[in-house]
């Protein structure tokens, strides 16, 4: 053994007991918070969603027929996509008649910019 080498035992010790860095003492979202927050960003992550929520957002409230021309999509998929977004808590709906305005959830878009450190 040269005289810059430690006993192995010595070095397991050290290596056990000494830290590279400070411990971490936030930021760590709970569990349940993980999942809802994983719930909203899995929604945000189509196109068409994205799309969706941004002209919701512009309009404040906005009728479900007015909403095939600007994405390019049939009614039936237009309902698929508001009805994961209602999932997700990012939209809510008020029926006038057999229309559907959506709208977004106060709040909601805050809240998820808060759990991301905003």
């Amino acid at each position: 053994m040269g005289g810059d080498e430690l006993p192995a035992k010595e070095l397991q010790v050290r290596r056990t007991t000494t830290l590279c860095c400070a411990p971490l003492t936030g930021g760590l979202l709970d569990p349940t918070d993980a999942a809802e927050l994983a719930k909203v960003l899995s929604a945000l992550a189509d196109p068409i969603r994205l799309q969706l929520v941004s002209l919701v957002a512009a309009n404040n409230e906005v009728c479900s027929c007015d909403l095939e021309h600007p994405l390019g999509k049939s009614q039936p998929t237009i309902s698929h996509h508001t009805s994961v977004l209602v999932d997700a808590g990012l939209l809510q709906g008020r029926k006038e008649g057999r229309w559907t305005w959506w709208s977004l959830v106060p709040g909601r878009l805050a809240q998820v910019r808060a759990a991301l450190g905003d």
